[in-house]
């Protein structure tokens, strides 16, 4: 099955922010991204609200025709306003001051908390995704607690690429791939995100189990250069080369 491709938006209202103007707008980027074949459309509301607002998941979840994944801490806040925003899929995210994920939710420090929020979100029909590090405990506890997906978290195997020596990638690739299969043998679905580049989504998209990667920063940062609708088919194009 074609790996699919979730586009986040987050930047996009992170330069709007910049200015707290109206332009550009998140939303109109999400439809442009969809024309030009994403399978999805993600979007992180934080609780410092600094870049995705409440209007724009609002809004999203009005224009949106492929998927649309909330991004959110599990926060009584962030569980009540996705219910009521109905996304079709709620990936939970830590959340403290960095910049950008440095890595995932500690899912097995806080099973009990955790399942009655998956809880909260089945009952209302939104599947749940649980944003991990590629780490067998953590699998194991996506599980227990009920999640549908885990996407597994690629930025550490990024960083590797850009940074590191071919035993870091190397090492790093493995335990996506380790996991990929351990989260399958307990009936999860897998995606994978954070960091993902046209020079390495090769490496993860080629990894047999996983249905949808999640892009944000390098498509909004090439869109900037060569428009939204180029940059979200080269992505594409990427994707599929690796397939071959």
């Amino acid at each position: 099955m074609p790996v699919k491709l979730s586009v986040n938006i987050d930047h996009i209202a992170t330069i709007r922010e910049a200015r707290k103007i109206r332009e550009p707008d998140p939303v109109a980027g999400a439809t442009l991204a969809e024309l030009a074949g994403c399978h999805g459309i993600s979007a992180h509301l934080r609780e410092d609200r600094r870049h995705i607002q409440e209007r724009d998941v609002r809004l999203l979840r009005g224009i949106v025709t492929t998927h649309l994944n909330l991004e959110m801490a599990p926060t009584s806040e962030m569980i009540q306003l996705a219910i009521d925003i109905q996304p079709d899929m709620v990936t939970l995210v830590p959340e403290n001051q960095e910049v950008t994920s440095e890595g995932g939710l500690n899912v097995a420090a806080r099973i009990d908390e955790l399942t009655k929020t998956v809880a909260s979100f089945k009952n209302n029909d939104i599947a749940v995704s649980v944003f991990i590090d590629p780490d067998t405990d953590q699998v194991k506890a996506a599980k227990k607690i009920g999640a549908d997906f885990v996407e597994l978290h690629t930025g550490h195997f990024a960083n590797a690429f850009d940074l590191g020596s071919s035993a870091d990638v190397d090492r790093e690739l493995a335990a996506i791939q380790d996991m990929t299969v351990l989260a399958r043998k307990y009936g999860l679905r897998v995606n994978a995100g954070q960091g993902l580049n046209y020079r390495n989504v090769g490496y993860i998209s080629s990894i047999n189990g996983i249905e949808e990667l999640t892009i944000g920063h390098s498509i909004i940062g090439r869109s900037v250069m060569i428009g939204m609708d180029r940059a979200v088919r080269e992505m594409l194009e990427s994707i599929r080369l690796a397939e071959h």
